[in-house]
């Protein structure tokens, strides 16, 4: 039973890439040939600029603040180790327009300086519509998938390693660069390569900003252009750069492999800083806190505080029932899919299962833009199957299933499964398989113990992977906007159109209320970390 429901949801996480991959070698038409001759270079080009500079600046900033919060004891240092997390509340489209909307002519530093201190600014200097803002953007809401890695890395990392660098005549950037850069370097390229999936499967930013990436041409060739065999092309061709950055990371990594030479291993005791430098530490780490998440909250609370009598209708309730709903939905579906294959593959060891666990991250590889596009084409097929075959009994029907939720929901267990599966996946390998062993011995069944041994014992991490899932699925914007049934919005859909149609402050209700459960997400899945790791 285990196998079966394990081969069947994989199948399906698979479709949609086989699907791409076919249509991707069909015959080209003349919209791809003036794709291909005329944008293709640019779109590229920006993908690779973007990709670039937001992986260094997310690696510098993330690895930078991780070490300080894990070696270091300064004032508020307890707060800054969840408080750096919350950035990933804000959805970076939200972060765009909220930073668009702070600098721009309008916005409070220009018309401060023109009404209180009378000086006009060149409005060049003060433009974040560019590349540079857009990897600014990227950059700030991005980082705490760095941070949170490989701050997980430094604090499982033993003090016998500092201990002896610096009894060898190290000093702290000694320490820093030559020892824990070189052994934590797995964990880093883990947390940058998720940022550079995180870019490239963005819509919001780019269309936002007027940048021309892959995500923003497969809109436009889908939804101006009506052509879906373009969209499949630059689908296809956006798949070679998710591959080749999945390759480079394993190149990266390399086989290098770092283990303990003994069982006694002591954590990492922070050191408390003085003076100058306690403050040099606290004022670098509130510093990143206050761009990447004080500065827009603040700012959206003002504009919240503008027009939330006009924006708090019947409809809002609406939003926020649609986005709970489907964000629920579809993280309980993906907790249950995780359960599953995990258990499968911890149960049989070999091959087919470390096949089953790789393919299963493979959706959160694979921008939610590809994954609409095969998706809406298998249900198109479906429809057209199940409507011939109704008709041929004589039911009356009408096509369901490319306009109904179930299309969307599909499509977000696609992307997120890994999600929830990373999390499940850990927790069983933290309890092991003795205790499921023992059952077996006393005679009940696998589904037996499943429910009342192994789901008991990893319920932190079941509940973890449900409030990471339920936080993504609450802040997709691609894959919502693509596949969304008719007359359906969520909060997210909802904020960025206001936001495109340049009604900034209206879209600051449904932009808070994101932010605020995600940060309660996120607050809660930090104490059960913290919680984890004190056991």
């Amino acid at each position: 039973m285990w196998a079966v429901l394990s081969f069947i949801f994989i199948t399906i996480i698979l479709l949609p890439n086989i699907v791409i991959g076919i249509h991707f070698f069909a015959e080209a038409n003349d919209n791809w040939y003036h794709i291909k001759e005329y944008l293709l270079f640019d779109i590229i080009y920006n993908t690779i600029i973007l990709l670039v500079f937001t992986g260094i600046a997310t690696t510098i900033i993330g690895t930078s603040l991780a070490w300080i919060v894990t070696v270091y004891k300064f004032p508020l240092r307890n707060f800054f180790k969840w408080g750096l997390i919350l950035p990933l509340a804000i959805p970076p489209f939200i972060g765009a327009y909220t930073y668009h909307g702070i600098i721009n002519y309008t916005g409070i530093i220009q018309s401060t300086l023109r009404n209180t201190f009378d000086i006009q600014v060149n409005q060049k200097y003060f433009s974040i519509m560019n590349i540079e803002g857009t990897v600014f953007i990227f950059t700030i809401f991005l980082f705490p998938y760095v941070y949170v890695i490989t701050k997980s890395f430094f604090e499982n990392q033993s003090s016998s390693i500092i201990e002896n660098a610096r009894l060898l005549g190290a000093n702290a950037f000694d320490v820093f660069f030559r020892v824990v850069l070189p052994i934590s370097r797995a964990a880093i390229i883990g947390g940058v390569t998720i940022v550079m999936l995180e870019v490239i499967n963005d819509y919001g930013v780019v269309k936002y900003f007027g940048i021309q990436t892959f995500i923003t041409a497969i809109f436009q060739t889908w939804f101006a252009m009506r052509d879906i065999a373009s969209a499949f092309k630059l689908a296809g061709t956006l798949m070679v750069v998710v591959i080749l950055i999945l390759v480079i990371e394993k190149l990266i990594r390399g086989r290098k492999r770092f283990s303990y030479t003994t069982s006694k291993v002591r954590p990492i005791q922070p050191k408390q800083l003085k003076g100058g430098k306690a403050w040099v530490a606290f004022g670098y780490c509130f510093t990143i806190f206050g761009f990447a998440f004080l500065i827009p909250f603040v700012q959206l609370v003002h504009w919240m505080f503008m027009t939330y009598e006009r924006i708090l209708s019947k409809e809002f309730y609406i939003l926020i029932k649609n986005s709970f709903y489907v964000a629920t939905v579809a993280a309980i579906c993906i907790v249950v899919i995780a359960l599953i294959i995990a258990n499968y593959t911890r149960l049989q060891h070999g091959l087919v299962s470390k096949l089953l666990s790789k393919v299963t991250i493979l959706g959160y590889s694979v921008p939610g833009a590809i994954i609409a596009i095969g998706i809406i084409t298998i249900f198109l097929a479906l429809d057209s199957y199940l409507y011939a075959l109704l008709t041929s009994f004589s039911v009356d029907t009408v096509f369901v299933l490319r306009t109904s939720i179930v299309m969307l929901i599909s499509a977000y267990c696609i992307r997120f499964l890994a999600v929830g599966y990373n999390s499940i996946e850990a927790g069983f390998e933290k309890v092991g398989n003795s205790f499921t062993e023992a059952s077996r011995t006393l005679g009940s069944s696998t589904v037996k113990t499943f429910f009342r041994v192994d789901i008991p014992m990893i319920k932190g991490a079941i509940f973890g992977g449900f409030i990471l899932v339920f936080v993504d699925i609450l802040k997709e914007l691609p894959l919502t906007m693509l596949l969304q049934p008719f007359n359906f919005q969520t909060l997210a859909t909802r904020a960025f159109r206001y936001a495109n149609d340049e009604m900034i402050s209206e879209a600051a209700s449904a932009s808070l209320l994101i932010i605020l459960i995600s940060g309660i997400c996120i607050f809660f899945f930090h104490k059960i970390l913290d919680k984890g790791e004190s056991h």
